[in-house]
């Protein structure tokens, strides 16, 4: 099902804007809620819809990230994905925002569909838990985050990280024109104007990445198979 206008407003649960309803837009507010008062993070500690930016074709392309959890100095620990599908195929997306979101890297990223859940350390990828449990308590999230540093990107990796999270985004939003609309009125896709030709970016290969990441379309836990479209 794609994410798309209700034609009604929503109040924002951590910030208390009237936001345009979709069709995934009460399990957000759901999952922002959890995180407050079941899992004992400060509310003034997350910020919903979080704009990764980076250059496409000389221009600025953005993902929202649905959360993000931030330590008491300011740090971006943990990202959050709303997924519409599978969670454990968007896995190789989520670990691409959580290497290009500013502030970071993010040491942790979560992805879940409000009734599953996966989570990841964006370092190496690795699977740290599954299930909704999987979602760290605030109360073990620096101690988690710190078990998993993280390393700034060097410039080569950065774009190729920014190419496969474009690719991953544009699988999402390309298929239906009213989902992304959706999106960019919640600050994603392009930062203005017209979209770019049919000359999009992948013309050259990413940067090295570590063994079993998976790209678009690979055999990992990437691509369409088993995923909704948010």
């Amino acid at each position: 099902m794609h994410d798309v206008s209700l034609g009604i407003t929503v109040r924002d649960y951590l910030t208390g804007e009237q936001l345009e309803a979709t069709t995934y837009e009460d399990l957000r507010q759901g999952l922002a809620r959890m995180f407050v008062e079941e899992l004992g993070y400060p509310r003034e500690s997350l910020r919903p819809r979080v704009p990764v930016r980076f250059p496409v074709e000389g221009r600025e392309y953005s993902r929202v990230v649905d959360l993000a959890a931030h330590g008491p100095d300011g740090a971006v620990l943990l990202l959050v994905l709303f997924s519409s599908g599978e969670c454990g195929t968007y896995r190789r997306e989520a670990l691409a925002a959580a290497r290009l979101v500013p502030g970071g890297p993010a040491p942790l990223v979560a992805v879940t569909d409000c009734s599953d859940a996966v989570l990841f350390a964006a370092a190496d990828g690795a699977e740290l838990a599954t299930g909704m449990a999987a979602l760290p308590r605030w109360s073990a999230l620096a101690g988690l985050a710190a078990a998993h540093p993280v390393a700034p990107l060097p410039p080569g990796r950065a774009r190729g990280e920014g190419r496969i999270l474009y690719a991953y985004s544009e699988l999402l939003y390309g298929c239906c024109s009213h989902a992304a609309c959706a999106v960019q009125e919640r600050g994603g896709r392009w930062g203005g104007g017209d979209e770019p030709g049919e000359d999009e970016p992948g013309e050259d290969e990413p940067g090295e990445d570590e063994p079993g990441d998976g790209e678009p379309g690979g055999g990992d836990s990437g691509g369409e198979k088993g995923r909704g479209v948010k």
